[in-house]
């Protein structure tokens, strides 16, 4: 086990940050809004993690305090909050693609801003990142209830009064206006939750990968974390987190077929560098014939409630063996 945790650690903890990106892409389509900011945010967070914990000298032994990590955490999000209320207001104005081109202007804004700045390092970027764990694998003390109080999150923003009006708004804005609801003020507030989130995850992430350049957060990572909400289920929160951890574990199995012996030198560089045209090839697939994605609605009810069963079932089991032991 200990084996398998050291060999595999990493992509663990990146399938758990992978799913967070895609729940940071989820937010504004719930409120039917195709953004792809989320990737530019994402870079804002590791920037502000790779900033203060690379030029704030503090007290600390080997490993950088995870407290400091958490405040960087807060940091990333409260001013991804401000950048995405500031920058959605304007653009969530427009529409369609018109707003997915407006929001990937957005990133490669902050790419060529970081690529020019003396702050962040410039082409080369941010080295050197300390770090609070000693291993990979633990980082998961971190992204694992990141990621589950996120679940938590959108499980009960989907169930509240909020949620119903973005709901509403993407199935229909001007019924939803009919009804009384002001579409922009639930695209805002999708809009800022999902670059929260995605500011947040990047600051984790920074740490993490131990170094931070303008690489981060492209155009690239836009499409896949796309690919995962549209193929996991865009109707419900469970399918960008299996969407996302799919799709980020998905290159590395790919290059584990392309390094499979006998097979033709094209084929092995269509799995190595090929991602991109495959992402597409799955986005037109999983429209054609999973239009809602794999995870839809009634399906993640059943998942919750049978989970919720076995809970339930656990902790009577749990309190029965207690009593059992006390007679």
């Amino acid at each position: 086990m200990a084996d398998f945790f050291n060999t595999y650690g990493f992509l663990l903890v990146s399938m758990t940050l992978g799913a967070m990106l895609g729940l940071s892409l989820y937010l504004p389509l719930m409120a039917g809004q195709l953004s792809l900011a989320s990737p530019g945010f994402y870079a804002l967070g590791g920037y502000v993690a790779a900033i203060i914990s690379t030029r704030v000298p503090t007290t600390a032994g080997e490993l950088y305090p995870l407290g400091w990590v958490i405040l960087e955490v807060l940091l990333a999000g409260a001013l991804s909050a401000l950048l995405g209320l500031g920058l959605g207001i304007p653009v969530l104005r427009l529409r369609g693609i018109y707003l997915a081109i407006a929001t990937i202007a957005f990133g490669e804004v902050l790419r060529v801003l970081a690529l020019n700045l003396e702050l962040t390092g410039g082409a080369i970027g941010i080295f050197g990142i300390p770090q609070p764990f000693r291993h990979s694998i633990e980082y998961l003390w971190l992204s694992l209830p990141l990621l589950v109080l996120s679940m938590v999150f959108l499980y009960r923003l989907e169930t509240m009064r909020a949620g119903r009006a973005m709901d509403a708004i993407r199935t229909d804005e001007l019924a939803a206006t009919c009804l009384g609801i002001n579409p922009m003020v639930y695209k805002v507030l999708a809009f800022t939750l999902g670059a929260i989130l995605a500011g947040m995850v990047g600051a984790v992430s920074a740490h993490f990968l131990n170094t931070w350049n303008p690489r981060q957060g492209t155009f690239d990572a836009g499409i896949l974390y796309l690919t995962a909400v549209l193929i996991g289920g865009n109707r419900t929160f469970l399918g960008p987190v299996l969407g996302g951890m799919i799709f980020t574990a998905l290159p590395e199995v790919l290059r584990a077929i392309a390094d499979q012996p006998g097979l033709p030198q094209g084929l092995a560089s269509f799995f190595r560098d090929g991602r991109l045209i495959l992402y597409g090839v799955l986005i037109v697939l999983g429209s054609l014939f999973f239009p809602y994605g794999l995870v839809q609605r009634s399906t993640a009810r059943r998942w919750l409630d049978t989970l919720v069963r076995l809970s339930i079932s656990f902790s009577k089991g749990l309190l029965k063996l207690g009593r059992w032991k006390e007679q």
